[in-house]
């Protein structure tokens, strides 16, 4: 099974609360961009292309318009962004957390509690990122290989791998070459749906817990997504789902 099945697999199998997390994710990222330039898309690119991630991970429009609502009408608000690594209970299990927050104190104490109620420890930066890879990754229904791999050359778009598993295929590309890389598959593939449009940390080695620890590393992923900061959560547990 490829190392990105369970990227593709948990996005298939997203729960309401799940896609909840996911609008306010996107959210944030869509107010920050507005705030730190123009509340205009067409005038900001970088508010452009989050409108468009959050658009193929099927964000609503009325939640995209009231984030950049909220960026003209908060002045005083401001969000920073942080990243905290971590260790799970056994097995050689490992996290990493990116966090948008406007008052980082508050952060780090849920961040700690999350940690301390399923038995982690939190490390220091770098502790964990080494083990990862940051990766532009796509996931949509396609399996013409050949047709992709074309394009993406042919734009010179820097291709890390592509893997195709059950229908759908999944494309890896230097995540700084992420929007570039989805404005050639909407050439390629008119109407595509996106199961997954993100950059991402993806571990170089997964592993498999079992037993209290994975029922612990479970809880702790779980506490982790019911803090408001947190942005996104990587970790190298293979069985988790």
């Amino acid at each position: 099974m490829g190392r990105h099945f369970e990227v593709r697999a948990a996005a298939m199998q997203k729960t309401a609360n799940q896609k909840a997390k996911i609008y306010s994710r996107y959210s944030k990222e869509i107010l920050v961009a507005a705030k730190n330039g123009d509340p205009n898309p067409d005038m900001n690119q970088t508010l452009k292309k989050a409108i468009e991630r959050a658009k193929a991970n099927n964000v609503p429009a009325d939640v995209i318009k009231r984030a950049i609502d909220k960026a003209k009408s908060s002045a005083d608000e401001s969000y920073s962004e942080a990243r905290y690594e971590g260790f799970g209970s056994g097995g050689g299990s490992t996290i990493i957390i990116d966090c948008l927050t406007d008052n980082a104190n508050r952060t780090i104490a849920n961040l700690r509690a999350c940690f301390n109620k399923s038995h982690a420890k939190m490390g220091v930066a770098g502790s964990v990122s080494f083990g990862y890879e940051y990766l532009g990754v796509i996931v949509i229904p396609f399996e013409d290989e050949e047709a992709m791999m074309d394009a993406m050359i042919e734009n010179d778009i820097e291709l890390k791998d592509i893997e195709i598993e059950d229908g759908y295929m999944t494309v890896t590309v230097d995540p700084t070459q992420l929007d570039d890389a989805k404005e050639v598959i909407d050439r390629l593939i008119p109407d595509v749906k996106y199961e997954v449009l993100e950059s991402k940390m993806v571990p170089s080695e997964e592993v498999e817990l079992e037993g209290e620890d994975l029922e612990l590393f479970r809880r702790l992923v779980t506490l982790l997504d019911d803090v408001d900061d947190v942005q996104n959560v990587y970790h190298n547990v293979s069985n988790l789902n």
